[in-house]
């Protein structure tokens, strides 16, 4: 598995690379980039969202917490896994697209966590508002992961798991809304 991993990563990282994506990749992994994305979303949740929108925003803005949470302070403090740009046996593989390496854990990506956790509240709460555009939810956090395995900081097995994990929180979240809220 780990051999495969490293094989995804080599492939994602050094052989499919391309001078246009060596100056997107960096910008579309930050979630600063991302800040339109949320204002509008933040705009489109006031202005059209007539019961319990705060609730909406309140848990939109609470499963990045949790899923950081979980990623971050749990799982990454009890399985270390080295990033692929800390490696040595990749080293003059690795092409680091970033002036950044840290040495905290690669697993799991909290950015994975974090996005596809967003990805499936936003999914599971706006099916109501929207069926041709709320997959692109995913599209968006499959986005900055691929970024995060191009640049390399993760390997394509830290960002899979971290998908995973933010997916189920999001969906219990998104539950949890539905359950006790709901938009409509």
């Amino acid at each position: 598995m780990i051999l495969l991993d490293r094989k995804l990563f080599y492939y994602i990282n050094n052989r499919w690379h391309n001078d246009l994506f060596d100056q997107v990749m960096p910008f579309l992994r930050h979630s600063h980039f991302w800040v339109p994305l949320y204002i509008f979303l933040l705009l489109f949740a006031l202005m059209n969202f007539e019961k319990n929108k705060w609730w909406w925003i309140c848990f939109a803005a609470f499963v990045p917490v949790v899923t950081n949470f979980i990623s971050s302070d749990i799982l990454k403090e009890h399985i270390f896994r080295i990033r692929p740009c800390q490696d040595p046996t990749l080293d003059g593989i690795c092409r680091l697209v970033v002036n950044y390496c840290p040495r905290s854990s690669s697993f799991t990506s909290s950015h994975a966590t974090n996005h596809f956790g967003m990805a499936a509240f936003f999914f599971f709460t706006l099916k109501n508002y929207s069926r041709a555009w709320r997959s692109l939810f995913f599209v968006w956090a499959f986005i900055i992961v691929y970024a995060q395995v191009y640049v390399g900081v993760h390997y394509p097995g830290d960002v899979l798991a971290g998908g995973i994990v933010g997916f189920v929180f999001g969906y219990l979240c998104s539950r949890l809304f539905n359950k006790n809220f709901g938009l409509v």
